[in-house]
């Protein structure tokens, strides 16, 4: 039976996905919380990670290896680049890079380290389910790229580099390297994000003010695929 790992980066991005929960049994390990829950008959490991590539794959892999889940889904938030991208617009990964991964200096592409790829793919059939899962809705839901970085990107030429460098639609902080972790353990997974701030902001702009708004869409709506999962 499948056992079902829930993350996200921030405490922000996995409230509202608890919410869905009842007898919680909390566990703490590694200097994190874990909770063990259940929807219907489907066991489910709900935990937030911490913002970062070193912090998120230090997560999906305890998940996966201490909890012994077999499929990982991952909801939060993420800066869109995609013109066609607005707050609140969902997005889910078919692949994803590695935007500060840099050894561009010994003649390899940005992104590459050799015994690795640029890119690393998500699970196909997971993002056919969120996808069916959207249209039977009436939800706005995209397939794109994802670049991942340990970096808020904020100025204007570093985005303009990853869109066209990897042909990005959103950039976030975690993505990529739970990605990695997933596909080198042959675990499915999904990264699903909705966007919280766009490449068209002024400067006025607050990230905080459409944090929750745009985690609680993600959460919302991967509840509807974990419920379509469990059929």
């Amino acid at each position: 039976m499948t056992k079902l790992a829930i993350m996200g980066a921030m405490e922000e991005e996995i409230t509202p996905l608890l919410s869905y929960f009842t007898n919680i049994n909390k566990i703490e390990y590694a200097n994190n919380t874990y909770y063990e829950a259940k929807l219907g008959d489907l066991n489910v490991v709900i935990a937030h990670s911490k913002i970062g590539k070193v912090f998120s794959t230090l997560t999906a892999s305890t998940m996966i290896q201490k909890f012994g889940c077999d499929t990982l889904l991952f909801s939060g938030v993420a800066g869109g680049i995609n013109p066609n991208l607005k707050i609140g617009d969902l997005i889910v990964a078919t692949k994803l890079a590695q935007h500060d991964l840099d050894i561009t200096a010994f003649g390899h592409p940005a992104g590459y380290v050799p015994g690795g790829e640029v890119y690393v793919n998500t699970d196909k059939r997971l993002n056919q389910i969120a996808l069916d899962v959207a249209s039977s809705n009436n939800i706005k839901l995209i397939e794109g790229i994802i670049a991942t970085g340990d970096q808020f990107v904020c100025d204007e030429l570093k985005k303009d580099f990853i869109e066209t460098t990897f042909k990005a639609d959103a950039l976030e902080m975690e993505g990529a390297s739970v990605a990695l972790v997933c596909s080198t353990l042959n675990v499915p997974c999904l990264i699903l994000r909705a966007i919280s701030d766009t490449a068209d902001m002024d400067a006025g702009f607050n990230f905080e003010e459409f944090l929750n708004t745009s985690a609680k869409k993600s959460a919302d709506f991967l509840i509807k695929i974990i419920n379509e999962i469990k059929k």
